[in-house]
């Protein structure tokens, strides 16, 4: 039975991590991984980006239209599924997740590390600050794999959201911090292959040279889908775009636990 990993890269575009995330392109290059392209959903915003990959939803339907609003989701979601079909939950993510799947509003010293089997994010690491470092996130995430092996881990950081809305997108500290991303998260990668993870990488939304993102622009739109399979087979890069809508729905699909009926896109199948 499978185990899932979603990296999800806030405000990573399709083009930057192409052509500037070289461990991921040696995989994708060598076919030991997948690369699709989405055209996220709107508006292009990190919160209601955050719940629609979550529960598989519009923002119309899901109702998390902007930032702004601070409140639980009220709709089946990954974190609930999967907890509720008695499997194992983490995340090293933005405190706006602990807000969406836990409690809200959050609590920096309550709510900063939980490890509480009745909550939807059983095991979480959360951070407040925009430039928190990536690294020592993913130091986070990785001593969750190794103390708990989740079912289903988000690994959330927000160096390319910080670098790209304060120096804009057309520049190389956004370009180089995607450099910086890979290769810390490359020996990471390898370790939870051969723990059997199956390994999805993204972003929420894109970023544009103002540095902003939020409307309808393929800069604000576009991101990268990558799928890293534990025995590495892969199909390099496919000429064929997915949604947003669909990595609810392939994640409970992987894990053998029930897809909601308010997920009504198809799963993705990487046989």
């Amino acid at each position: 039975m499978s185990k899932v990993i979603l990296v999800l890269s806030d405000a990573l575009r399709y083009d930057v991590a192409k052509d500037n995330m070289g461990f991921l392109g040696h995989l994708v290059e060598k076919k030991l991984a997948s690369l699709y392209k989405i055209t996220g959903e709107l508006p292009s915003m990190s919160r209601p980006m955050y719940e629609t990959i979550h529960t598989g939803l519009p923002s119309n339907e899901h109702g998390i239209v902007a930032n702004s609003i601070v409140r639980l989701s009220t709709r089946p979601n990954i974190f609930q599924s999967v907890r509720s079909a008695g499997k194992v939950t983490a995340a090293a993510a933005y405190y706006w997740y602990s807000e969406l799947y836990n409690r809200a509003p959050y609590d920096r010293v309550d709510d900063k590390e939980t490890d509480d089997e009745s909550l939807n994010i059983q095991h979480g690491r959360f951070y407040t600050e925009d430039e928190y470092p990536d690294v020592e996130l993913f130091a986070s995430a990785a001593h969750l794999v190794r103390k708990f092996s989740p079912d289903y881990l988000l690994l959330h950081p927000m160096g390319m959201d910080y670098f790209g809305e304060t120096y804009g997108s057309d520049t190389k500290e956004y370009r180089n911090h995607a450099v910086h991303q890979d290769s810390k998260l490359a020996p990471f990668i390898m370790e939870w292959k051969e723990r059997g993870y199956i390994i999805f990488v993204t972003g929420d939304h894109g970023i544009n040279k103002d540095g902003a993102h939020g409307g309808t622009t393929p800069e604000q739109r576009t991101v990268p889908f990558f799928v890293i399979q534990p025995q590495g087979g892969g199909r390099g890069e496919v000429d064929e775009s997915i949604s947003h809508l669909q990595i609810a729905p392939t994640i409970l699909k992987l894990l053998n636990v029930p897809i909601p009926e308010t997920m009504k896109e198809k799963p993705l199948d990487f046989d």
